[in-house]
């Protein structure tokens, strides 16, 4: 039988000057990627944390120079004597709050955006949905000439839709109504690409075993294909949520009556060209975002998951 001599490994000066090398190649490489991550952390949050901070501020210290990070009644409530408020032990500068809330229809603005955001959402991930089952799962006469409008229809820029969207709200006399907002957008073709893409790598033969139980087709896509695929309906929930709620253009045209705006228009109006309240637009501006940062919260999982699990395959 034959023997296998194992000699051990020799730990030479050579050896342990490369091994040291490579440990300090390693550790500058990991200082250097996270120095440039905590820069592009600083980069993205400086401006937000910007902004919340400039909300407890008058327009006379937001525009002050040196920039301050910190509410200066923090520091001497008796600079807004009347104006500053304890909060948990904080002095605060709670006008700018005050003005969207007393003097301005907020609260109708932001119970507007939920209601535009959240029915022009459910209704686009509903049809967009279907349609996208419609072009992954079956053959139909002229299937492909369809889908080649819808890839086609994503390549349009909105602006080209605008007067033959507004000459058809006008007709339907939708025109500051809340129809207006929902239904020309209803579905969306990118929608429509993102659930097909995702649907086709559904198995058809779980589709199969469910007509064999008598299933519906639209059992179907109900209670097989639908929960196969939540991950790509949380990525479509935060992206239909997200554009229906930041959408500005769409319902400035259409809307008159302010107390129909949406969040993003009622700001639009403080703007002044004698004096513009800055720290009410932003405390307003941080307002509105909360919506949009609750929905990621709670879809974030789904979101995450539809990523890695494809769902954007194919783009």
């Amino acid at each position: 039988m034959e023997t296998i001599d194992v000699t051990p490994m020799v730990e030479t000066p050579a050896r342990r000057r490369f091994q040291m090398g490579m440990r300090t190649s390693n550790l500058l490489g990991m200082i250097v990627v996270n120095a440039i991550l905590l820069f592009g952390i600083f980069l993205t949050a400086a401006p937000y944390f910007y902004m919340i901070v400039s909300t407890f501020k008058p327009n006379t210290e937001i525009w002050s120079w040196p920039l301050t990070f910190y509410p200066k009644s923090l520091v001497d409530p008796t600079l807004y004597p009347d104006k500053v408020t304890n909060v948990l032990g904080l002095n605060l500068y709670l006008e700018n709050y005050r003005y969207l809330f007393a003097e301005l229809p907020y609260v109708r603005w932001m119970i507007n955006s939920l209601v535009l955001a959240t029915g022009r959402s459910v209704l686009a991930i509903f049809l967009s949905s279907l349609a996208g089952f419609a072009f992954a799962k079956y053959d139909f006469r002229f299937k492909h000439v369809g889908f080649l409008l819808v890839l086609v229809s994503i390549m349009l820029p909105l602006e080209v839709l605008l007067v033959p969207l507004f000459i058809e709200m006008a007709t339907l006399k939708w025109l500051n109504t809340y129809w207006a907002i929902i239904v020309p957008f209803a579905v969306v073709p990118f929608y429509i690409f993102l659930m097909r893409q995702f649907m086709i790598q559904v198995p058809n033969e779980l589709m199969d075993a469910a007509r064999i139980d008598g299933c519906t087709e639209f059992g179907i896509f109900w209670r097989v294909v639908a929960p196969v695929s939540k991950p790509a309906f949380g990525v479509l929930a935060i992206l239909a949520f997200n554009a229906a709620w930041n959408d500005y253009l769409w319902p400035l045209i259409v809307l008159q009556d302010k107390m129909l705006y949406t969040v993003n228009l009622g700001i639009a109006v403080l703007y002044g060209p004698y004096q513009t309240p800055f720290g009410s637009i932003l405390a307003g501006s941080f307002l509105g975002t909360l919506p949009i940062v609750a929905v990621f919260l709670l879809m974030q999982r789904q979101f995450i998951a539809g990523l890695t699990a494809g769902a954007l395959k194919g783009l």
